[in-house]
């Protein structure tokens, strides 16, 4: 083998190193909550996602997306994938610092009430310092759980709300009622001793009086 040969063989790996990055973790989600602890069938939501750069270099998120196993009421499964605004994105992480996304979503009306897992995926890159370069990193995934609340719960609170809002009502009614009737029960006394009153003095007015005789 010759030297020219030798040499080769110590270079390309090195050069192999400086352009292709290492697949290692260069990203970390960190925090992956919902916006509720519980949802209703058609309701709309959002998931936050705190993303960690592990890295010596700056990364950037590409794209984050929220996939949903639906399971409807008739037993059948629907996947479908939610994404976070493009607008925010790509967005640059420096090392060692975080940046936080959302990722907005709505439920169909006749998803199966139950628990489900959410699968939330954030596609990196990074950046290689020695040829100026974004290359592919990788992955991390969060999985949350998601609660979608029984349709019947939901009757029986809403139904639960119209029956407090009646009796609300029916207090405030009753309140009325028993002021009038006390006003009434007042204005009646009243009357009465005002009658009596006026004809105490009517009495008084018409008793007739002795007339005095003259003196002789």
């Amino acid at each position: 083998m010759t030297r020219i040969s030798r040499k080769l063989l110590v270079i390309l790996p090195l050069i192999c190193l400086m352009l292709v990055p290492a697949i290692a973790q260069a990203a970390t989600i960190t925090v992956c909550t919902l916006s509720k602890g519980s949802y209703n069938q058609g309701e709309t939501g959002y998931i936050t996602v705190t993303v960690y750069n592990d890295e010596e270099e700056k990364i950037r998120v590409i794209e984050l997306t929220a996939a949903i196993n639906y399971y409807y009421e008739d037993e059948t499964t629907y996947i479908q994938t939610f994404y976070a605004p493009t607008a925010n994105l790509p967005q640059e992480i420096e090392p060692g610092q975080t940046d936080t996304f959302t990722i907005p979503f709505s439920l169909p009306t006749n998803i199966a009430p139950g628990y489900t897992d959410l699968y939330v995926k954030a596609k990196t890159e990074i950046w290689n310092q020695h040829s100026l370069t974004w290359y592919g990193s990788d992955h991390p995934t969060y999985e949350p759980t998601l609660y979608i609340e029984s349709p019947y719960k939901q009757l029986y609170e809403s139904q639960q709300a119209t029956n407090q809002q009646i009796l609300q009502q029916l207090r405030e009614q009753q309140a009325v009622n028993n002021t009038t009737t006390s006003m009434m029960y007042l204005l009646v006394v009243t009357t009465l001793i005002f009658a009596a009153f006026t004809a105490f003095l009517t009495i008084l007015i018409r008793r007739p009086r002795a007339i005095p005789h003259p003196s002789p």
